[in-house]
């Protein structure tokens, strides 16, 4: 990463800071930002170098405003509610810049797949849609029995455990101030929920992070036609759940299904950590 954060990349964020956003407990409107943006970047980008190079975050970057958000089902049942936890922000300014610096990184270091999509430039799940269609298409024109494994991830955003996250940039040879800076950016993050004007406590976040940044699903597929390409797939899950339980994450089995498509399909059974 490059040793100073110029002052026009702060300029262009602040620019296209979306109006109808929240603000967080910092109580700084991007509407504000973005309306004295030739005014504020110049004191955000020496503010934002001087934490970076520091490795410290500042603690309103580090404290969330939660809403419950409805889902579906009965109002009643506090599970059918998905927790938006509202951060400052230019605090999603620092994360946003850093986080297209590390895109970068992984990028010239072929870090990430091809078959990654989900926040990934230029792609979506569109593109993952498209890809995925085209190759099972492909096989069942060919007269392939294919299985698909459609996996899901239980809580992932909520569960993901810091010291993993940061061990894995460092193993990936990011810079030390920017591993330190995520470091201590996880490290201490607080949280308190809102509604209808009542507020809870501030409660440690232990695990998890403050914005969603991966994506908890995921699938595989293999040609059936012969018993080998079955056990394939059975050892990629058995694969896939030993990852999971090294990385202190747990598969949603009641999501996870499997789409048997082509003709003279065996529909074989597959087991995810014995289920």
């Amino acid at each position: 990463m490059k040793n100073r954060l110029p002052v026009d990349q702060f300029q262009d964020h602040l620019r296209n800071l979306k109006v109808h956003k929240s603000m967080g407990y910092d109580e700084m409107h991007p509407q504000v930002l973005r309306e004295l943006a030739d005014e504020a970047a110049k004191p955000l980008s020496v503010i934002f170098e001087k934490s970076w190079q520091s490795g410290e975050a500042p603690t309103d970057w580090k404290r969330g405003i939660v809403t419950p958000i409805f889902k579906t089902g009965k109002k009643e049942d506090p599970g059918n509610y998905r927790p938006v936890s509202l951060t400052s922000v230019p605090g999603k300014i620092m994360d946003q810049i850093l986080l297209e610096t590390m895109l970068w990184h992984t990028g010239n270091r072929e870090v990430i797949g091809d078959s990654q999509h989900g926040f990934t430039k230029g792609k979506l799940c569109l593109t993952n849609l498209v890809a995925f269609c085209d190759g099972v298409t492909v096989l069942v024109d060919k007269g392939r029995a294919t299985d698909v494994i459609y996996l899901d991830l239980c809580k992932a955003f909520d569960t993901v455990p810091h010291n993993i996250l940061v061990s894995k940039l460092e193993r990936h040879r990011f810079d030390g101030w920017t591993a330190l800076w995520i470091r201590d950016w996880l490290d201490g993050c607080t949280e308190r929920v809102v509604v209808s004007g009542s507020m809870s406590k501030w409660r440690t976040v232990t695990s998890g992070v403050p914005q969603g940044k991966f994506a908890s699903d995921t699938k595989l597929c293999g040609v059936v036609n012969m018993l080998e390409g079955r056990d394939a797939i059975q050892r990629d899950l058995e694969r896939l759940e030993r990852w999971a339980c090294v990385n202190s994450m747990k598969f949603n089995k009641a999501k996870c299904k499997v789409l048997h498509v082509g003709r003279r399909n065996p529909k074989h059974n597959y087991k995810l950590g014995g289920e």
